[in-house]
């Protein structure tokens, strides 16, 4: 197995989090606007929880400690 490397997984998802954010709108509108909307709203918060996670290894186990509050 190829060893994982922790810090660029959560590296990943800091630049999938910015991607996100740059992610243009398409040409919809209505409802399948709206859904765009809330799915982009959804893929930033977790990849940017993810992205900002602190981690260890405790017991075998990869712990992410996720911040609640900014600048936690």
């Amino acid at each position: 197995m190829a060893e994982f490397d922790v810090d660029a997984f959560i590296q990943r998802f800091r630049e999938r989090a910015e991607a996100v954010k740059r992610r243009p709108l398409p040409p919809v509108a209505g409802e399948e606007r709206r859904r765009f909307i809330e799915a982009a709203e959804t893929d930033y918060t977790d990849f940017a929880l993810i992205g900002s996670a602190k981690w260890s290894v405790e017991d075998d186990h990869l712990v992410l400690r996720i911040p609640l509050h900014p600048g936690s």
